[in-house]
């Protein structure tokens, strides 16, 4: 602006150089304000309160509880906002949800709280549960007759019982004339078979 003495009217003169400075400076207070408010910065975003409470809906539990959402997701996520999200599991046993938006893409996937599986016990541990139960029909000291046979033949040799063993349970006979100890199945008091041979 251009004043004169006072006997004339101030004309107003535009300055190109002037009026760049005015509209940078203009800006700079824009963007200032844009970072001193991060409120504003972040209403770009998607909601991710929004994302935790679909996700508890989708699984039926709140978060942190069996079921549900570990932990809810972090706010630091910066995702484009999406107009509907699609849930879905990432596994049949059901250890995270899948949360995908189609547009813009983007995919999220959230843990879930899962209950531990029990370990099934090993075969040889019921096998051995069960033997446990019937009554020792052989004891440690006992003496024991070991038979083995076939069609045509027939095996019979005597020793002491080393250990105790209920019917069909394994176990050790001193016999005579063997240096080390076989290894026998118990059929009743004072019976044992060889494995592999049915009596």
């Amino acid at each position: 602006m251009i004043c004169r003495p006072a006997t004339r009217p101030c004309r107003f003169a535009f300055d190109p150089l002037v009026l760049l400075k005015e509209t940078m400076m203009i800006r700079l207070f824009l963007c200032s304000m844009l970072v001193a408010t991060p409120a504003l910065a972040q209403t770009g975003f998607q909601d991710v309160t929004q994302l935790d409470t679909a996700v508890a809906t989708f699984t039926g539990q709140p978060i942190g509880a069996e079921g549900g959402p570990r932990t809810a997701i972090d706010k630091r996520l910066k995702l484009a906002p999406c107009q509907m999200v699609a849930l879905s599991w990432r596994a049949a046993n059901h250890d995270s949800v899948v949360v995908t938006c189609q547009s813009p893409a983007w995919k999220i996937y959230v843990p879930v709280l899962v209950a531990p599986t029990p370990v099934a016990p090993r075969p040889e541990t019921v096998a051995a549960a069960a033997v446990e139960k019937l009554p020792v029909v052989i004891k440690r000291g006992d003496p024991v007759t070991v038979e083995a046979g076939a069609p045509g033949f027939s095996i019979t040799r005597e020793g002491i019982a080393m250990s105790e063993a209920a019917p069909g349970g394994r176990f050790l006979v001193n016999v005579d004339g063997v240096k080390k100890p076989i290894q026998a199945i118990a059929v009743d008091s004072g019976r044992a078979t060889l494995p592999g041979y049915t009596q």
